[in-house]
């Protein structure tokens, strides 16, 4: 699954661009240091936690920083992870996958390809048809509209 992916270790730092890297600087602000510890060091709340988990109102999600559009109201379903999950992404390639090797297990976690903040992770789920379950922090999404 790993090589068909081009995924990446996550043991050496997501370089971004120069003015996302000023932007950053900028926003940090903005952020409470729990979501900039989820975005930027991909930190996770603690499970049922979550702004979003037992929202079922209509609409998207999007990336907190640039409000570039992720998941869709129409792919959240309760997978019993305890977090926001979705069947799939809203826009094809707006996450970006890469392999987490943390706490001694091996793991997929996905990142906004905007902006590069950690969304959370992607395991798969059979019972699905897309085959996938991306399970996403509340600090890194916002709610949009449809």
């Amino acid at each position: 699954m790993f090589a068909s992916q081009g995924l990446k270790s996550t043991t050496t730092e997501n370089e971004m661009p120069r003015d996302l890297e000023l932007f950053e600087d900028e926003r940090r602000e903005l952020f409470s240091s729990e979501r900039h510890a989820a975005r930027r060091e991909s930190g996770t709340e603690l499970a049922l936690t979550g702004e979003y988990v037992e929202r079922h109102q209509d609409g998207s999600y999007q990336c907190v920083a640039l409000g570039d559009k992720l998941f869709s109201s129409d792919a959240k379903f309760d997978s019993g992870s305890l977090w926001q999950s979705f069947a799939e992404l809203a826009v094809a390639n707006a996450v970006e996958l890469h392999r987490d090797r943390s706490f001694e297990m091996e793991r997929t976690e996905g990142f906004c390809r905007a902006c590069g903040s950690h969304l959370g992770h992607v395991f798969d789920n059979r019972q699905r048809p897309t085959g996938q379950l991306y399970c996403s922090n509340s600090l890194s999404i916002d709610e949009g509209q449809r």
